[in-house]
């Protein structure tokens, strides 16, 4: 389809240009100032009405939306839950598991699989992204113990050969009995190891880093902090994610998990170019239901859902965010008040770059992909346009 989007603030990755945008062969073909000076025949036009134009965003870390979880029975409840998120502008997106048995880790890649091949004007299905089950009790939050366990190398190789490409990460606590091992062999395999849910100290986080886990998993979430032992204070994973410099983090945005205050301090200590939004999303996302589960239907944990976000039945702690993406870019810019561009970045650019797929997705250039949206100054996303193709708002 070709394709002019006129009328438009274009994001770009600096600054916002009112213009226009053409697409060719599912590529941004033209970013042009002002007003086109002519029309085309046969191609199709779009005006933004002088709404924003931003590169789709790029989800790393969601469990589902719409009812559905990624981890349901069905290979419908992915599409179901892939195509709620696309609508509030996700254009990319990894799916993500949480701590299960064998049997249902395999269900999902069998899932994701069938999806992938068969899915029609929805969102990039990227990769699967495994949480867990390797994690560390002591910082498991709303998963289940029951299913978290060291890495089992019979386990996690025959899944991963099952999947033969479908994996794009996975989140692991580093300082288990063989996490390194699997870090390196993950790495082998173009998966990328992240820290998450992990009661590791700064040595472990520098260890692990040498192979292979270079991003943190929800900063602040699930993870350790500073301790003192006999007068001295030792780093958590919190602090290692600012020690270390070249690591990556991604947030929670939905305004409960993080105050906008954190949120703004992470934003100032590690920079746009360092920090992923994510909204770790439930099944509930897109919904107004009041109670939920985590996890698939099967075996998944009853939640409540109250003050914005989903909780476990005793309120001890949060059980997942209910937020879209849209949501987490309103929270940055509104309530921490982080210039748009540099949310536009967090929420599209960053994640790409995380998953080096950003010479093709993630920003508004000449030659990458067309997947691009229009959101209003609330951030209500109205248009949506994946590899070229309108998907929604049409």
């Amino acid at each position: 389809m070709e394709l002019l989007i006129k009328n438009v603030r274009v994001i770009r990755k600096d600054r916002i240009d009112y213009g226009y945008v053409t697409v060719s062969g599912g590529k941004i073909a033209e970013i042009g100032f002002g007003r086109p000076k002519n029309e085309p025949a046969g191609m199709k036009v779009v005006d933004g009405e002088g709404r924003y134009l931003s590169p789709g965003f790029f989800e790393l870390h969601t469990h589902g939306a719409g009812g559905s979880d990624f981890m349901d029975e069905s290979a419908q409840d992915m599409v179901t839950a892939a195509m709620t998120h696309l609508r509030h502008g996700t254009t990319s997106i990894l799916p993500t598991t949480v701590a299960a048995s064998p049997e249902e880790m395999t269900r999902c890649v069998d899932n994701f699989h069938t999806v992938k091949k068969t899915l029609s004007g929805g969102p990039n299905l990227i990769g699967l992204h495994m949480e867990g089950p390797y994690l560390s009790i002591k910082q498991k939050g709303a998963i289940d113990e029951r299913y978290i366990r060291n890495p089992n190398p019979d386990e996690y190789r025959a899944l991963v050969e099952r999947a033969d490409g479908a994996i794009a990460r996975w989140t692991i606590a580093p300082e288990l009995d063989g996490a390194l091992e699997m870090g390196d062999y993950l790495t082998a395999h173009g998966i990328l190891p992240t820290i998450g849910h992990s009661d590791a100290e700064y040595s472990h986080v520098a260890e692990a880093f040498k192979h292979g886990f270079t991003h943190v998993t929800h900063l602040y979430s699930g993870m350790s902090t500073i301790v003192r032992r006999g007068g001295f204070r030792f780093l958590g994973v919190t602090e290692s994610a600012y020690a270390i410099e070249d690591l990556t983090v991604e947030i929670i945005a939905d305004g409960c998990h993080m105050p906008p205050e954190l949120l703004r301090t992470v934003y100032r200590m590690k920079g746009a170019d360092k920090v992923c939004l994510v909204c770790d999303s439930m099944r509930c996302a897109g919904t107004d239901v009041k109670e939920s589960e985590l996890g698939s239907r099967d075996s998944g944990r009853t939640v409540l859902i109250e003050d914005g976000v989903a909780k476990l039945p005793d309120r001890s702690a949060f059980a997942g965010s209910i937020a879209t993406d849209d949501r987490l870019v309103r929270v940055m810019h509104y309530d921490a008040g982080v210039p748009l561009t540099d949310c536009i970045k967090m929420m599209c650019l960053t994640p790409a770059k995380v998953m080096k797929l950003d010479a093709s997705k993630g920003s508004i250039d000449i030659g990458k992909d067309a997947d691009l949206i229009l959101f209003n100054d609330n951030i209500d996303v109205s248009f949506v346009i994946v590899g070229g193709e309108i998907v929604c708002g049409a």
